[in-house]
């Protein structure tokens, strides 16, 4: 057995290293300057208890982008050094983000060990490579992001650093072969196992929905399917679970081989960057003259993102998340027994509050950020949630999920065409999304984002909207003198959530613009980025006339459009006159 000592290495703190809920995120050059990762793993493991650190058992994967090899060479060596016992990684260093969430809470290894936590390795949908974005996150043994209290206290570390410990006697370990590595070092044996990526996650699904009645439906010559991986980790998934198992043909699958650089592309699933998949679902400004799929879907860098598209017809998050819940006690057998509650986060749209209201269930809108939802999971407060920034979920895990949201979309089309996949008509998804605005409504929703926007013109435009908020005379005189058709506002705030399970409150979360008839405004800022500001401006307007639901998004938006952008001095302020992305 190879032997390998511990050695405290001597470091300083640098600066920009203060965690987000989505965890550290920061252009590749920055994570190889020295010191720079170790710092972070360091004031990771000191920010811990010493239970969830010696003798322990990590996952340290992630969405195999560029710089995530190294990194967990290092981070190995690392744990060694801190007393870790073992640690599990994903074949090849690749897991998603919802597959480390189910690791944790399902996963028992030879030996009887489970997880109580893991580094992720994943800036999530931004761009991988050389000069692009690495990140980092550390998720508790619930298997969900570490809260508040505890990237504080990471934070908190980071800015007082002296040093890191670290075995770089140990060999590297080949993560491409499974099996499991074993060494001896001052505190005993410490191992470390390579898996596969997908056994545990697979058997989750299986465990979950009904896949003999989706396996029926992929292979009835009606219905067609596409799935774009956009080169991310979800392709590690996609072969497995569409192919293997449901049935699929394989030439179904675009963008499916996992690359360091998400093969030059942008692993985000949305209709400006999911070109290939939304110009093959019929949806692109040129056509290619084949006959668009039933059914299309796209997954970000670490598989936790997801789109939904139909046949010439895009599924807004908000919508779709709204869908699920409307339909999951009846299609999805894991909900068979009910749902105990729903929740979304505040800046998407009410459709899914509008379905609790008619399904009498509980309802809960929080901020931004996935440890809300797990919160309210951990109490059994809630099913079924979703944000309108791509992500879905449910308390099968303690993120979002996007294989599971293609999943539960499958399962609701297998459940609406049981009785005529061999005669008549098929359900399609825009006859099942037309259903529901019938039903409940239809919010019309969309949301733009100024990417990479100075810092400072940021943050003088979100002050600004708090300014203007004292006095809502002077707000709807502006509305009125952009557009005399839109409703007045009737209330303003910045958000703020009183957690109901621990009683934390999170300030600051948004800037809301309520008005008379329903519809809404929302500016945030999002810390997804590497580098600048991100604004996020969400406009949502309701409309209950089952003969008003079917308008085109932008065109029955275009007025608060308008209005939002000139309330917000939009173009002063960032110098930007059209947004980066439009959703």
């Amino acid at each position: 057995m190879v032997r390998f000592s511990v050695t405290r290495k001597q470091t300083a703190p640098i600066d920009g290293q203060k965690p987000g809920t989505s965890g550290l995120r920061k252009k590749v050059k920055v994570f190889i300057q020295p010191n720079y990762l170790e710092n972070f793993v360091q004031a990771t493991f000191n920010a811990l208890t010493a239970e969830k650190v010696r003798g322990a058992t990590l996952v340290v994967s992630g969405d195999g982008r560029y710089y995530s090899k190294d990194a967990i060479q290092i981070i190995i060596k690392m744990a060694a050094a801190n007393g870790v016992r073992r640690i599990w990684v994903g074949q090849n260093g690749l897991l998603s983000t919802p597959a480390v969430s189910a690791v944790i809470r399902e996963r028992v290894g030879v030996d009887g060990s489970r997880s109580s936590g893991a580094f992720i390795l994943t800036a999530s949908h931004n761009p991988g490579g050389p000069n692009e974005d690495f990140g980092i996150k550390y998720n508790m043994e619930n298997g969900g992001p570490a809260p508040e209290g505890i990237t504080d206290k990471i934070y908190e570390n980071t800015k007082s650093i002296k040093e890191y410990l670290i075995s770089e006697d140990l060999p590297n370990v080949d993560i491409s072969a499974i099996g499991i590595s074993s060494f001896g070092g001052p505190e005993g044996q410490f191992d470390v196992e390579v898996f596969d990526s997908a056994s545990d996650y697979v058997k989750l699904m299986k465990s979950i929905f009904d896949f003999e009645s989706i396996r029926k439906l992929l292979s009835s010559p009606k219905f067609s399917f596409c799935y774009d991986a956009l080169h991310g980790v979800a392709g590690a998934y996609a072969k497995r679970i569409f192919v293997e198992e449901l049935g699929a043909k394989e030439s179904s699958l675009l963008n499916c081989v996992p690359k360091e650089d998400f093969g030059g592309g942008h692993p985000d699933p949305n209709l400006t960057y999911a070109k290939e998949l939304v110009a093959r679902m019929g949806l692109g400004k040129s056509s290619s003259g084949q006959e668009p799929p039933e059914f299309g879907a796209a997954a970000d860098g670490d598989a936790d993102r997801n789109m939904v598209l139909g046949k010439r017809f895009f599924v807004t998050p908000s919508d779709s998340v709204a869908i699920i819940a409307a339909n999951a006690v009846e299609a999805i057998p894991y909900f068979s027994g009910g749902l105990k509650g729903v929740a979304r986060s505040m800046p998407t749209s009410a459709a899914l509050d509008v379905v609790a209201k008619n399904l009498n269930l509980k309802f809960f809108e929080v901020p931004t950020g996935w440890k809300f939802f797990g919160n309210l999971m951990d109490a059994g407060m809630c099913s079924v949630c979703g944000e309108e920034s791509f992500g879905t979920g449910s308390d099968h895990i303690r993120e979002k999920d996007g294989i599971w949201a293609v999943l539960a979309w499958l399962s609701i089309l297998a459940y609406k065409n049981k009785a005529n996949l061999e005669s008549g008509k098929l359900v399609t998804v825009e006859d099942i999304v037309r259903q529901h605005w019938a039903t409940y409504g239809r919010h019309y929703y969309t949301r733009y984002d100024y990417e990479n926007v100075d810092a400072g013109a940021a943050k003088e435009l979100m002050a600004n909207l708090v300014k203007l908020q004292s006095s809502l005379a002077e707000v709807n005189g502006i509305i009125k003198g952009v557009r005399s058709d839109v409703s007045k506002v009737v209330h303003g705030d910045e958000f703020e959530y009183k957690d109901p399970v621990d009683g934390s409150i999170s300030k600051h979360q948004g800037i809301r613009y309520l008005f008379e008839d329903g519809s809404r405004l929302v500016f945030r800022l999002s810390g997804t980025g590497s580098e600048g500001a991100t604004i996020r401006l969400y406009i949502e307007q309701y409309e209950k006339d089952p003969s008003k639901t079917g308008r085109d998004s932008q065109e029955a938006l275009a007025p608060l459009v308008e209005v939002a952008l000139k309330l917000s001095k939009m173009q002063e302020f960032t110098g930007r006159s059209a947004p980066t992305v439009i959703t």
